[in-house]
């Protein structure tokens, strides 16, 4: 009887345990989630004038933008087009490549 009480007693430390990291598991999961990290307290709500302020302002910046004035914009470089020669000797070299190889494999083989 003494055996089974020590058994009862190990398996609620272990119960006692398994709920502490549960919780632990939640607080972590509830921190990466947002729940409780950097929750907004206000209402939010702006006024009908720096709603104004904000939507001229994101005009400016647009029409900015769209004249060319804008120095921090990037542009993609043009692709590169291979001549047509260039891309026959690379062909020819591939083909090469693979006639090596499988007479490589043919003679392992």
């Amino acid at each position: 009887m003494t055996n089974l009480s020590g058994v009862v007693h190990e398996l609620k430390k272990e119960r006692d345990r398994a709920a502490m990291e549960v919780q632990r598991l939640d607080a972590a999961l509830a921190a990466l989630n947002g729940n409780s990290y950097g929750k907004r307290t206000g209402g939010g709500t702006l006024s009908a004038a720096a709603r104004a302020r904000i939507a001229a302002a994101q005009r400016a910046r647009w029409a900015k933008v769209k004249s060319g004035q804008s120095g921090n914009i990037v542009t993609m470089p043009k692709k590169r087009k291979l001549s047509a020669t260039a891309l026959k000797s690379i062909r020819a070299a591939q083909k090469k490549r693979w006639a090596t190889w499988r007479a490589k494999k043919a003679a392992k083989g």
